[in-house]
């Protein structure tokens, strides 16, 4: 696991952010064990196995939207088959490859035509966000490399309003004023940042 915390928070390239989120969220992919998929998670409409699914889902769409291709995000395939754990780990680093090719992060991206970089920091939310859903619904330790966490609350912060139209986000959950800021932005997407399974 890396523990690089030097990501200069505004000139880091999305490919470099993603690199550091995925050496935080493998080892909590790989961990999930096969009696936990129908765990509960902190995102109410997913039981382990479909946010695990959905997750697989966002990294390889997210591929295509870094070379401005087109992104289907309707009806999937089920990703969770054989050694699907080391085949999500080889489309993670498809995804930072992606990232990091030549005008990746230049003009717009996505069929809401927005700026390519804040479609990048949207995969980098989900990768880190969701790492922490499945950390949580399975037992597993998970603290997001600090670096990313100050991106993803202004990135974030921006894109709520749009994001809870959309339903991706739910309601802000209330926050002490002195709450970490990886709570903050837990709490911005809608989450309990104190969420515990009801299994114990």
């Amino acid at each position: 696991m890396s523990d690089r915390t030097d990501i200069d928070k505004t000139d880091a390239k999305i490919s470099a952010l993603l690199r550091v989120a995925a050496d935080r969220a493998l080892p909590v992919v790989r961990g999930i064990g096969d009696d936990q998929l129908g765990a509960p998670t902190p995102c109410a409409a997913y039981d382990v196995h479909a946010l695990a699914d959905h997750l697989f889902q966002v990294v390889v769409n997210f591929q295509a939207l870094a070379a401005k291709r087109d992104a289907d995000f309707g009806a999937a395939p089920e990703h969770l088959a054989g050694e699907w754990r080391e085949r999500f780990a080889a489309e993670t680093a498809r995804l930072v490859d992606a990232w990091d090719a030549p005008g990746a992060e230049d003009g717009t991206s996505g069929a809401m035509g927005l700026p390519a970089r804040t479609v990048g920091s949207m995969v980098l939310g989900d990768l880190t966000v969701h790492a922490w859903d499945l950390a949580r619904a399975t037992g597993q330790p998970y603290e997001p490399d600090a670096s990313l966490v100050g991106v993803l609350v202004a990135e974030f912060g921006a894109l709520a309003p749009m994001a809870r139209k959309m339903g991706v986000f739910g309601e802000p959950v209330a926050v002490a004023e002195d709450a970490a800021a990886f709570d903050v932005l837990l709490a911005l997407t809608g989450r309990d940042p104190h969420w515990t399974s009801p299994r114990g």
